[in-house]
């Protein structure tokens, strides 16, 4: 007995079943699913997506559009998916714009922010008809230089640093000196300059942070996110034809974690929308999310190597780690390690052993951890491991060719 300390895990996403004990994923065990792809292997629900999308929609105000921000997760089937399902995609790259337009959203309904576009990522996005939300005066001189150039119309957004932020959010992108967006006290001016250079003018972007859990505190965000695109709107002295109000919205990775009330959320932007200023009346609105949508759709399964022992502390080994899942293993903006949800698929549901167990990676460094003294059913070599919320910030957000493993193969697996 090493009198080591269980250590909790996060909350297993809602909608997950087993059938004789095996973890089933979009109805298809997850045994099967390993043997087809081999593991390490990302699984995505497509019904959990479907589920997840429509339920946001039921509790949102009629007109408000929902973006999905593809930087989450930008596998082509899953965006194939997407496309059909959410208004507008949001990029950040010219290799994203590439993927957006390969699952068929059309260019009209695609925004691309990120404040260091280069000028060949500028010029694509103009030669194919995207909103570019501009993130700087230096950045709106060299897209209006390209368009003309190119003689095309830009469609052109300002992307603002509030004056505000998210609070509680896991990563704030708004409030302070930012390197995203442009400050609120000169964005009126730039979309001034814009109008009268002849460019389309889209609107605003403006997204306080993300991965916040506190409903009232993203209530109060879009209150003032409304207030201020009012405040703008009547600089520039026109109404803007579409409001970006960010997202936020988080998901409970940890233990103690809650999930986000967004039926609260959705009755408050009612009420905020009904009383917002004559200026953004003829307005259209969006919500920007990400892992909101899809994180809880995702699974990470890996299979078991080794189970060892040192110093009284048992250990499981696995063919993946960080390198699939940096989040996960805690390396990705987390202050202090804590565990993600873990089971094992094949003994879904089974009584935990009495002693727990750290799940470790195959990469040589003691950073390749997946589950730190975690409560397992007995882990055996063989058994497969699911890492939950897996789908968003796994795959394309992990350093895949670290140490030469490789990426994991995806699946979306859709029941219909």
């Amino acid at each position: 007995m090493s009198g080591q300390k269980i250590k909790p895990m996060g909350p297993i996403p809602p909608g997950f079943t087993a059938e004789n004990g095996m973890l089933l994923i979009g109805g298809c065990g997850a045994a099967a699913l390993a043997d087809e792809a081999g593991t390490p292997l990302f699984v995505y629900d497509a019904g959990l997506v479907r589920t997840r999308i429509a339920a946001l929609r039921a509790v949102l105000p009629d007109g408000v559009g929902l973006h999905y921000a593809i930087k989450a997760n930008p596998f082509p089937p899953l965006l194939a998916l997407m496309a059909d399902m959410v208004d507008g995609f949001d990029i950040a790259s010219k290799g994203e714009l590439a993927v957006a337009q390969q699952a068929g959203m059309v260019p009209e309904h695609i925004s691309f922010a990120g404040p260091g576009k280069r000028d060949d990522e500028l010029d694509a996005a103009l030669r194919a008809g995207v909103t570019i939300n501009l993130e700087s005066e230096g950045e709106a001189a060299r897209a209006l230089a390209l368009a003309e150039r190119l003689a095309v119309r830009p469609r052109l957004a300002v992307r603002v640093n509030p004056d505000f932020e998210l609070k509680g959010s896991g990563m704030r992108m708004g409030g302070g000196a930012k390197p995203f967006g442009v400050d609120a006290d000169r964005a009126g001016a730039l979309a001034r300059q814009v109008i009268a250079a002849g460019a389309e003018w889209c609107g605003w972007h403006i997204f306080a942070g993300s991965q916040a859990l506190d409903a009232d505190a993203i209530i109060a965000a879009q209150a003032q996110t409304v207030a201020l695109a009012a405040r703008l709107s009547d600089e520039v002295g026109a109404a803007p034809p579409l409001v970006n109000l960010g997202g936020g919205f988080g998901v409970p990775y940890f233990a103690g974690d809650e999930p986000l009330d967004v039926g609260t959320i959705g009755a408050a932007l009612v009420e905020t929308l009904a009383a917002r200023p004559a200026i953004l009346a003829p307005s259209t609105f969006a919500l920007e999310l990400g892992r909101y949508l899809v994180a809880p759709a995702g699974v990470y399964l890996t299979r078991v190597i080794d189970v060892k022992t040192s110093q009284g502390e048992r250990y499981a080994v696995v063919d993946g780690g960080l390198h699939h899942q940096l989040a996960a293993s805690g390396n990705f903006g987390t202050v202090v390690r804590r565990n993600y949800p873990l089971a094992i698929a094949n003994r879904f549901g089974a009584p935990v052993a009495d002693e727990p167990v750290t799940v470790v990676g195959c990469l040589c460094t003691p950073l390749d951890r997946l589950g730190e003294a975690v409560a397992l059913p007995p882990v055996a070599p063989g058994d497969l491991i699911a890492v939950f919320l897996a789908g968003a910030y796994g795959a394309s957000a992990s350093p895949s060719a670290f140490l030469g493993h490789g990426p994991a193969p995806e699946l979306l697996v859709d029941e219909g």
